[in-house]
């Protein structure tokens, strides 16, 4: 990827830091705020996969190995970013995961829902507890939360940790933008409707699960990973100056499709 002689981007001059960047819509938005002129930090768990997504970036992005649902690893990035790039404007929070044996309430294991709450939820609000006092150092910024459509509509095909989990990622980020609002921070949620990322498509390996997903999509497709970055990135510019404690939608208008 060639960097000179660029036009600026919408993100020149931001340093982020990306969670789950080692494939789908994290790999996507490393390489996207890369492009937009940003130096970004990509955190996953899988050292492989994050090192792929950044060897190609020319040192403008840097991997980082973590568990997020682990404080110490979490802080550790977060002092990575400073250290390396002087400072941490926008936290995207995108690590997460879905368990397909996650199903009904009536179901589901105590496994289950402990390891969903744990990274969709605390590994989230960890990232927030060392990167939003970064944020305010550097004089304000953007924390942008990964949520999900299904945390806005019940679903006959429960999902019922992660459902929960994406409910309290948009209850936080409330939380955060009402906190935090007054020294700079903005807090935002994204909620995607079904995205085709590896996971989705491992999920619905299932004809009938996909057929039954895709038929209430009036769009006719499921989303893909550059649909939910390019909202981030509008998310992590200067152009959001304004847009504080929403849960965006970005969904193909599945929320809206009453049959």
């Amino acid at each position: 990827m060639n960097f000179q002689g660029r036009e600026m981007g919408r993100l020149d001059g931001k340093v982020a830091m990306i969670t789950g960047a080692g494939s789908g819509m994290g790999r996507e938005a490393t390489h996207a705020f890369v492009r937009e002129g940003a130096r970004v930090v990509a955190v996953d768990v899988n050292p492989t996969a994050v090192h792929e997504t950044v060897a190609s970036l020319q040192g403008q992005a840097l991997a980082a190995t973590a568990d997020v649902t682990r404080e110490a690893d979490v802080a550790v990035c977060v002092k990575t970013a400073v250290d390396h790039f002087g400072k941490l404007d926008v936290l995207y929070n995108n690590a997460g995961i879905f368990d397909e044996a996650d199903e009904s309430v009536l179901t589901t294991t105590d496994a289950i829902w402990d390891r969903t709450m744990a990274i969709n939820v605390k590994g989230l609000a960890f990232c927030c507890k060392h990167g939003i006092p970064e944020l305010i150092r550097a004089g304000g910024g953007s924390v942008i939360n990964i949520a999900s459509f299904v945390a806005l509509v019940g679903c006959t095909v429960p999902q019922d940790a992660y459902t929960a989990s994406k409910g309290a990622v948009i209850a936080l980020t409330k939380s955060l933008a009402v906190q935090f609002g007054p020294k700079g921070i903005r807090s935002n949620a994204i909620c995607p409707g079904p995205i085709e990322t590896p996971l989705m498509r491992d999920l619905l390996k299932d004809e009938n699960k996909k057929r039954v997903r895709l038929n209430r999509i009036p769009m006719g497709r499921f989303g893909h990973a550059d649909d939910v970055v390019s909202l981030a990135i509008y998310l992590a510019s200067d152009e959001s100056s304004w847009t504080n404690g929403a849960a965006l939608v970005v969904d193909g208008g599945i929320t809206s499709n009453y049959f």
